[in-house]
């Protein structure tokens, strides 16, 4: 197969890795991807996912650009598999969501009427709903129990929300988590504390739901100002030539206060 140009359209360079998939996935490709299955690739989907997420939050484009690529390859992978089972195939999928774009934005590709985000999305649900049959089915078993915990949460609690199912303002939030701080401070066994921590983070997803700020994306970025204040101490203790254990918490609070105001200062 020759070599992928820059003179090709984005249609050719996806039947290209269309191609190199079949080819790792033949009797003659590589033996690991062979030997992958559905249930193997799902770790590697994850963590795709994730420096996704990573270059996104670095906006490091060049990053993001190949991060992107290993993303795509994702699916190409599975479809290959389905194919091989013939259960579909690539082009099934892409058929499946070019109809889903279009039948979702009737605003744009039809009559429809849509003038505000919050009248798409609605739209969007009401046409989702349709597409699904009237069936009904419990309202959370829309929210997968697989995906990261906050992100249940925040998506579970959007769910009670959108029926009424909530508190009215931030404030009785903020009270509730000060309940949920007392009877943690009641907690004795270590299955009463696990219970009353996950009841306080859930509280803490609600807060933010109400801000309207994604806990999942607010907990990276407390990890990334962690990692950057905590990295300023040990590089100021290797440039004073210091070990850990020659210094003190009061000397790393100290250098982390400092890493915390010169971030701010910026």
């Amino acid at each position: 197969m020759s070599a992928v140009t820059g003179s090709l359209s984005a249609g050719e360079k996806f039947d290209t890795l269309v191609s190199l998939m079949q080819r790792l996935r033949s009797h003659d490709g590589c033996p690991w991807d062979r030997e992958q299955t559905f249930d193997s690739i799902k770790p590697y989907t994850l963590e795709e996912t994730y420096e996704v997420f990573d270059a996104i939050d670095r906006r490091d484009w060049q990053a993001l650009s190949e991060e992107l690529g290993d993303f795509i390859l994702q699916a190409v992978f599975y479809a290959q598999m389905a194919a091989e089972e013939d259960h579909f195939t690539i082009a099934d999928s892409l058929d499946a969501i070019n109809r889903k774009l279009v039948n979702r934005h009737p605003h744009v590709f039809a009559d429809g009427g849509a003038r505000t985000s919050g009248e798409v999305k609605q739209r969007w649900d009401e046409i989702k709903k349709a597409e699904k049959g009237t069936a009904e089915l419990p309202m959370l078993d829309a929210v997968l129990r697989t995906q990261p915990a906050l992100a249940e949460a925040q998506q579970m609690t959007q769910k009670a929300a959108s029926v009424g199912f909530d508190w009215a303002s931030p404030q009785q939030v903020l009270d509730k988590l000060d309940e949920e701080r007392e009877e943690l401070s009641r907690a004795v066994t270590p299955a009463d504390v696990e219970h009353e921590i996950g009841d306080l983070i859930f509280v803490l997803v609600n807060l933010a739901r109400k801000h309207n700020v994604d806990s999942e994306q607010a907990l990276r970025a407390a990890n990334r100002r962690f990692r950057t204040r905590f990295g300023h101490i040990e590089e100021s203790l290797r440039r004073q030539g210091k070990t850990w254990p020659e210094t003190n918490l009061e000397e790393m609070d100290r250098l982390w206060n400092e890493a915390k105001a010169s971030r701010s200062a910026s």
